[in-house]
């Protein structure tokens, strides 16, 4: 039997005593080694599917489970499997990247040696080097968001859920964020990715999943979703399933 990154089974979930974001039976797959977008309009239920498939929220029924092992439970052993990026900022701004690094690695299970080991190689490579004793809250916003990325993989993580990473960088930063997510795709870590930044997406993903009110209404190849709705880019494939009114 495969063993699959990501396995939701008839899912669901609802916010006590609100029912604008709420899945019911939702089922989906992602395969080891996947590039995986997942997409929808605001208030979709993108960001507390996030939070279902990385324990942040507890699903009321149905099951989530990363590479065989159930979210919820074993909660340890669950959360070495899989990083996450959320949409905010995840750090400690008083604390100089060296030391949310030291924090967060400690906090992962990693020993001293393994916390160095990688605090240098991801200052290095996320261009941190020059600034990883300088307190954060100074940072401009990509640096800040290279700072959320290189905490989310500092134990390289087997799934790593990224929650609009590049909100708010320049084109420098968010094509440099972006060629290191293909790295690490091409090393084996598993990508699970959303963003409103389309054009990126549709770079990026291999397969995705679009939602609407907490309901997938089409998954599958980005080509053949594409090719089967009739539409040139994931930007009008949204719009031709999510339609051309505002979202709040």
């Amino acid at each position: 039997m495969e063993t699959f990154a990501v396995d939701i089974q008839n899912m669901g979930f609802r916010y006590p005593g609100n029912e604008d974001v709420s899945f019911s039976n939702l089922n989906l797959k992602v395969k080891k080694g996947e590039r995986f977008g997942l997409f929808g309009p605001n208030g979709a239920g993108k960001t507390t599917l996030m939070n279902l498939m990385t324990g942040v929220l507890r699903v009321n029924e149905g099951s989530i489970m990363i590479l065989g092992n159930k979210v919820g439970h074993q909660d340890k052993k669950v959360n070495k499997l899989f990083g996450f990026v959320p949409q905010d900022f995840s750090f400690y701004r008083e604390l100089s990247p060296a030391e949310n690094l030291e924090f967060f690695g400690a906090w992962a299970g990693l020993n001293q040696t393994q916390i160095k080991q990688r605090t240098d190689e991801l200052l290095y490579i996320l261009g941190l080097a020059d600034v990883r004793n300088k307190a954060v809250e100074k940072f401009s916003g990509g640096m800040k968001r290279r700072v959320n990325l290189a905490i989310g993989v500092i134990h390289n993580p087997q799934v790593l859920f990224l929650d609009e990473p590049t909100v708010g960088v320049d084109v420098q930063t968010r094509h440099a964020i972006m060629n290191y997510l293909r790295t690490l795709n091409e090393r084996g870590t598993t990508l699970i990715y959303t963003s409103h930044q389309l054009n990126e997406a549709e770079d990026l993903c291999q397969h995705i999943a679009m939602i609407d009110n907490g309901q997938i209404i089409t998954q599958g190849d980005i080509d053949d979703v594409l090719a089967a709705h009739s539409q040139e880019s994931l930007e009008q494939l949204f719009i031709n399933l999510t339609g051309k009114a505002y979202r709040d």
